[in-house]
C-alpha cells in the first residue's frame, strides 16, 4: 500500500507546469483547496475535474501515477462516504431496519467523496511537478514578508520540505520493516484492536529508530557543508516570474470566477 502513495514525491519531466515558478503554484494550489469547499452542485464538480484534468495533461505526469496516489486513502473516503450517506437526516429514500439512507445523505456522501479524491490529486500534483529545493525557494519567497514580525521564513521552509520528503522514505521504510517482521511470523492483521496495537510494537521500534537514524545523518550532512541558516544564502537558480506564469495565473482566476459564478447562482 505504501509504495503508491505519491505526495511528496517528484516525477522528473519536461513540461510547462514543472517550469512555473514554484511560487505560482504554491499560490494556485492553495486557492484550488479553497475553490473545493466552495462546490455545491455536481455540475460545478465537473468543471473542478474538467480544469484538474488539463492540469494533469499539461504536467505530462502519467494520470495513472496520479491516480494511484489514490489506493492508499482509499478506506479513508469510502468510511467519509458511509459515514455521510447513513448520518444525514433528510427525505428517506432507503430503510433497512435502523440503516435509513436520505436523499441529502447520498448527496452529501458524493460531494465529500469526491472533494476528497480531487483535493488529493490536486495537491498530489505540486509536489510531483516541483523538487524539493524548489518548492523550498518557493515557501521562504512567501514567507519572507513575515520575517520582519520574527517568523524564521528559511528554517520554517526547510522544515516543511524535508517533513514531505521524508513521507515517501519513511513509507518504503515501513513497508520493507512490515515485511521483515512478517517473514519472522509477526501478524499485524488478524484479532481485535488492543492485539493489533500489541503487534504494532515490532513495527514502530524499529521505525523509530530509523527515522532518528536518517535524521541524525541528514544533520551531520548539513553540518558538514557549513549550514547555517538562510543569513547571506546565495541560490544557483532566482526565481522569476515568466510569461508562463502570466497565462497559468490568468488562467486560474477566470477558472475561480467561474466557480463564485456558479456559486452565487
Amino acid at each position: 500500500m505504501f509504495k503508491n502513495l505519491t505526495i511528496g514525491q517528484h516525477y522528473p519531466v519536461e513540461s510547462p507546469v514543472h517550469d512555473l515558478d514554484p511560487r505560482v503554484k504554491i499560490i494556485i494550489t492553495f486557492i484550488y483547496i479553497i475553490s473545493l469547499f466552495l462546490v455545491e452542485s455536481f455540475s460545478t464538480y465537473l468543471m473542478v475535474i474538467v480544469f484538474l484534468a488539463i492540469a494533469i495533461k499539461i504536467s505530462k505526469v502519467p494520470i495513472k501515477f496520479v491516480i494511484k496516489g489514490l489506493k492508499p486513502i482509499l478506506m479513508i473516503i469510502i468510511i467519509t462516504f458511509v459515514i455521510n450517506l447513513l448520518m444525514t437526516p433528510g427525505k428517506i429514500i432507503f430503510q433497512a431496519g435502523f440503516i435509513k439512507v436520505t436523499e441529502e445523505g447520498l448527496q452529501q456522501a458524493g460531494f465529500m467523496a469526491i472533494r476528497l479524491t480531487l483535493l488529493i490529486m490536486g495537491t498530489s500534483l505540486l509536489t510531483l511537478t516541483t523538487s524539493p529545493i524548489i518548492l523550498t525557494d518557493g515557501i521562504e519567497s512567501l514567507l519572507k514578508p513575515f520575517k520582519r514580525f520574527g517568523l524564521p521564513a528559511h528554517e520554517l521552509a526547510m522544515m516543511m520540505t524535508i517533513a514531505l520528503r521524508f513521507i515517501p522514505t519513511l513509507m518504503e521504510e515501513t513497508e520493507k520493516i512490515m515485511k521483515a517482521q512478517k517473514s519472522r511470523g509477526a501478524d499485524f492483521e488478524s484479532g481485535n484492536i488492543m492485539s493489533r496495537a500489541k503487534n504494532l510494537v515490532p513495527l514502530l521500534v524499529p521505525l523509530f529508530i530509523s527515522a532518528f537514524r536518517r535524521a541524525d545523518e541528514l544533520a551531520m550532512a548539513m553540518e558538514a557543508r557549513c549550514y547555517r541558516g538562510g543569513e547571506n544564502r546565495t541560490r544557483m537558480r532566482q526565481l522569476k516570474i515568466s510569461k508562463g506564469d502570466y497565462l497559468a495565473s490568468i488562467f486560474f482566476v477566470v477558472y475561480f470566477a467561474a466557480i463564485i459564478i456558479f456559486k452565487i447562482w
